[in-house]
């Protein structure tokens, strides 16, 4: 569905970020996206959903194409019109709307009054906290509330994949585990294919059916999910385990360097 093809990426005309980067999302599927901070995960999300131009970035090699059809080009609403909408970090939502405007405005490329009605429905169902919470402030939700708004917002513009960008992000464990589990439930009900951005591996590959790992802005391993958990290099940097099951410190971890021979 989805294929990016050796792009490279650079913010204010010298900033080099993505280096090549090529990776396929099948339609249906979940993939996963790994690797530390600064890795360049979210800087290929955008350059998906076209937001790098309002950061002044740039995709300037390479192509992304969905469904075959190039869409680096486009501006961000007519990819959204193709059924590809982020979902950004940090819970971005209106906090001075309340919860139902904040869905309505995930909505705006909707022409139709009762295509949105009948959008709000569908996130209602998936999400009963945010019907509770309707005539609520979205600045007054809890951050996991938050998080089911800005996913719910996603949903209103009726997405064939959705990039979900760390979404555990500050959230406590029962509340990702709750928000995981409708991500699953989407992707199992309404075919939704997803490309997620995570920092918790072990939750990303247990959801996920094929992963990539980035270094530095480049693609530097990837495989079935299955097989990356059994990964020794990823159990090292990202679970904090050695190949016997032992924890690791802290500090070990962070001087991690990456083995030269890596699985693909």
């Amino acid at each position: 569905m989805l294929v990016l093809n050796n792009i490279e990426v650079i913010y204010d005309g010298v900033i080099l970020v993505l280096k090549g980067v090529s990776l396929a999302v099948r339609a249906g599927g979940i993939t996963a996206l790994l690797g530390a901070n600064g890795a360049g995960k979210t800087t290929t999300l955008k350059a998906i959903s076209g937001l790098l131009r309002a950061e002044r970035g740039e995709v300037t090699k390479g192509t992304i194409e969905l469904d075959g059809e190039p869409i680096d080009r486009l501006p961000p609403h007519a990819i959204v019109r193709r059924g590809v909408v982020q979902v950004l970090e940090g819970r971005r939502v209106f906090e001075h709307l309340t919860t139902e405007e904040n869905l309505v405005a995930g909505a705006h490329v909707q022409r139709d009054a009762r295509r949105v009605a009948a959008g709000l429905e569908r996130v209602y169902e998936y999400f009963p906290r945010l019907r509770e919470r309707r005539a609520l402030k979205a600045g007054y939700l809890s951050g996991g509330e938050q998080q089911m708004l800005a996913i719910g917002r996603g949903l209103m513009s009726t997405p064939r994949m959705m990039l979900l960008d760390e979404p555990s992000l500050g959230l406590a464990p029962m509340l990702v585990e709750e928000i995981f589990a409708i991500v699953e439930r989407l992707h199992r009900e309404e075919k939704l294919t997803v490309l997620l951005v995570e920092q918790n591996a072990a939750l990303a590959l247990a959801l996920a059916e094929h992963g990539y790992v980035m270094e530095n802005g480049r693609i530097v391993l990837d495989g079935a999910a299955a097989a990356l958990r059994e990964n020794a290099d990823i159990k090292e940097f990202y679970l904090g385990l050695t190949d016997v099951g032992a924890r690791k410190s802290y500090r070990d971890v962070k001087h991690y360097k990456r083995r030269k021979r890596w699985l693909s």
